[in-house]
């Protein structure tokens, strides 16, 4: 903390919280200050939902949510990649990604560290 800044006495010259504030200790512990958390919707969400579950203009019955299910699925039918992928993640969810990060042959990964250009140490013997 520099000459500038000012503690209201609760705190050290460091900046830490002195033992017994009540400052620091606003919510008891499994207390969150934030109950609701972040919001599931934003504004954005909410419109597009709202637009999506109108009529389609000019036709017969269907939303436009539908008509444009139909377009991406005629994209994926005339051989699109992109469409194609598109309608499998939705349809049934995104393939999970695997990462391996062993050594050689399925070996544990070994790590060296150095430190002075003498000193190593191996870990995972």
């Amino acid at each position: 903390m520099t000459n500038s800044q000012k503690t209201d006495g609760k705190q050290t010259a460091t900046g830490k919280f002195t033992h017994g504030n009540q400052i620091g200790n606003r919510f008891q512990k499994g207390e969150t200050g934030n109950p609701n958390g972040r919001p599931r919707l934003t504004r954005l969400s909410e419109a597009l939902r709202q637009q999506l579950s109108e009529a389609m203009p000019g036709a017969s019955e269907s939303t436009v949510a539908e008509e444009i299910a139909k377009t991406l699925i005629k994209l994926a039918i005339s051989g699109d990649i992109a469409a194609i992928s598109e309608c499998f993640d939705r349809a049934e969810g995104k393939a999970p990604l695997t990462l391996d990060v062993g050594g050689k042959g399925g070996e544990p990964l070994l790590i060296t560290f150095s430190f002075n250009n003498s000193n190593t140490r191996l870990i995972n013997e």
